[in-house]
């Protein structure tokens, strides 16, 4: 027991630390239905904001206590003003795009708080009361663990009474369960939704001010933490507080006794946990069946697509053809750029088959793009250590696309069923297990130092040469990819996302359907993988992290998510504006962020939509002119 017992501690106030986060991203989706990708930049700032308030108190416990309660009230009023300012204007948006625009927040918050607080990670210093220890069973365990410990049961409390107890909290449940109904009986929903934004804000703020004794205040909190929190709301089941506690608990105990036990599998086990509830229960430990959409989005069905006309084949061929002449206009710089670009293409259309014909939304699509850049770099020298470098790069430009097809097919088989949020959160968890392993199994992937001369051969390394190599792959790659929407399967997946019961009626293989398009993609996102390790000479883990997943996606939401060349022009678009303003300024992640936001704002059905909306109606007229 003495063992064990600090361990437990540490496993305890870790889950209460968790719980903190995950209660505020539990209200908030439970009532606006968003998932706030910014909820971890407000634990951040909640951490920063906690070590500008407490460097100027007394070190007691009681103006501690004083300075934490600023920190998350300070937090909250952020937190509102962010609805009032940018989600009030999405909120009739697409899900998908309302996410968008929260790390349109992200970008512009991680710039504003390392221009006033800087790069360094800041400390604080803890008084004797904070060092101090009790001994139970034998074993010294810390002061602060207990109090941390006793802050997670209090909270979970206070809010079941405030959401049950108080004339607020009922009218909140009441707009959780049907928001229509709640306007029409008069309820202030923007006002409410604002609050709940800030008391979502004030607990993300409280989980980072009472982090500073263990941690500091740095800049890479609000991804780690976003991350963290959306593992424990997606397996205690999404807007479900006691199952959000519940799945704190679990995951806690079991970060704190993995180290033990799974030394080399810690950055996996909570990934892994969440993918093994999900395939059991796949709403979550306590998850409901989320309610039925408002009518004003259950009415709108997704524009149909179709085949190109032979003026937009034209346009097609245009733009190949004016791709193919760039080499003898651009420096090598710009070439490089505009490679990436393709690359970027590339596994934007390949993201663009699952979320818009297939309706799959996925977090997490760097996993396949990965798992081919490392494919290409480690299967030829395993299966052919004595080719020549052109047989090389032929062996790793196919080996990429089909090991991470073959993934993706393995992936598909147990996730096929599941839909939504849940869909995307799975597909996360993958990702983040693909990198955990890339980044710890050191032996075969280098870890943080990757795999490095991982070039083409001699004759190709000319960036215009390789330019050229990618272009082919690249346009053969998007052109198969559309021409799947338009064969028979792919209009029986579109028919599968509209209304699943009806396809399963009409005898549509709704999963084989869904399995196809997840393998088709990942094949199309790991050969871009491949070309990307081949133009920069290496493979590093940041090849299947985070916002890696989140660059295609986008990509594809600024794109256009309901049209064909959505992807083409995000991709584009996304790659050049942050090249731009990366090389412009120092603060480009606030400038990129502040351009989505516009973007999201003015389209929320992407530019390419926006462009075929304003051709519809330009078309109108002449329609009405040849019926009368």
């Amino acid at each position: 027991m003495a063992e064990l017992l600090p361990q437990l501690v540490t496993g305890l106030a870790g889950a209460s630390s968790l719980f903190l986060l995950a209660a505020g991203l539990t209200v908030i989706f439970g009532v606006t239905r968003i998932v706030n990708f910014a909820h971890g930049s407000l634990m951040m700032l909640g951490a920063y904001l906690g070590w500008t308030i407490l460097q100027w108190l007394p070190r007691t416990p009681l103006f501690f206590a004083l300075g934490v309660l600023l920190a998350a009230a300070a937090t909250a009023a952020i937190a509102a003003a962010i609805e009032v300012a940018v989600l009030r204007r999405v909120y009739r948006a697409p899900e998908l795009f309302q996410l968008l625009a929260t790390f349109g927040v992200v970008l512009i918050l991680q710039d504003v708080t390392l221009w006033l607080w800087g790069p360094t990670e800041l400390a604080l210093s803890r008084p004797r009361w904070m060092r101090a220890a009790v001994e139970i069973a034998g074993s010294r365990v810390p002061v602060y663990d207990l109090v941390l410990i006793a802050v997670g049961p209090l909270v979970l409390i206070l809010l079941w009474l405030l959401l049950h107890r108080t004339r607020w909290g009922i009218l909140l449940r009441a707009a959780t369960e049907d928001r229509e109904m709640a306007g029409a009986l008069g309820i202030n929903q923007r006002w409410l939704f604002t609050a709940v934004l800030a008391l979502g804000g004030a607990l993300a703020g409280l989980g980072g001010a009472l982090s500073l004794p263990e941690a500091s205040a740095n800049l890479a909190i609000d991804l780690r933490a976003v991350t963290d929190a959306f593992v424990v709301v997606v397996v205690g089941g999404l807007g479900s507080l006691a199952g959000a506690f519940l799945a704190s608990l679990l995951l806690g105990l079991l970060q704190a006794f993995g180290i033990v036990l799974f030394p080399q599998a810690t950055l996996v086990l909570a990934f892994a946990a969440m993918a093994a509830v999900l395939a059991v229960r796949p709403r979550g430990l306590l998850g409901r069946p989320e309610p039925a959409p408002p009518p004003a989005a259950a009415g709108t069905a997704p524009p149909v697509l179709r085949p190109s006309q032979p003026t937009g084949r034209f346009l097609w061929a245009a733009l190949i053809g004016l791709a193919a002449v760039l080499p003898f206009l651009l420096d090598p710089y710009a070439l490089t750029v505009l490679t990436d670009a393709l690359v970027a293409v590339l596994f934007a259309a390949s993201l663009h088959l699952l979320m818009g014909p297939g309706g799959m939304p996925s977090f997490g699509h760097a996993a396949w793009f990965g798992l081919g850049a490392y494919a290409a770099a480690l299967l030829p020298h395993l299966l052919l250590p004595d080719a020549s470098p052109p047989a090389f790069l032929a062996l790793a430009l196919l080996a990429a696309p089909l090991l991470a097809g073959a993934v993706a097919l393995l992936f598909a088989a147990l996730v096929a069923r599941l839909s939504g949020v849940y869909l995307a959160m799975l597909t996360l968890a993958f990702a983040q297990i693909v990198w955990a392993v890339s980044f710890q199994w050191v032996a075969l992937t280098g870890g943080d130092n990757g795999l490095l001369g991982v070039w083409p051969p001699d004759a190709l390394r000319d960036p215009a040469r390789w330019y050229a190599v990618v272009l082919v792959l690249t346009a053969a790659g998007v052109i198969l990819l559309r021409h799947m929407i338009f064969t028979p399967a792919g209009y029986a997946l579109r028919a599968a996302r509209d209304s699943e019961p009806r396809a399963r009626a009409l005898g549509l293989p709704v999963m084989a359907l869904r399995a196809a398009a997840i393998t088709v993609a990942g094949a199309a996102a790991g050969l871009a993988g491949a070309l990307f390790s081949f133009g920069k000479g290496a493979v590093f883990p940041t090849y299947v992290s985070i916002p890696h997943s989140v660059d295609a996606l986008l990509a594809v939401l600024l794109g256009g998510l309901q049209t064909i060349s959505g992807p083409v022009v995000g991709a584009l678009l996304y790659t050049g504006l942050a090249d731009r303003l990366v090389r412009a300024t120092d603060l480009w992640r606030v400038w990129l962020g502040l351009a989505i936001l516009v973007l999201v704002t003015l389209f929320p059905e992407g530019l390419a939509g926006a462009a075929l909306r304003l051709q519809a109606r330009l078309r109108e007229p002449f329609r009405d002119r040849g019926r009368t």
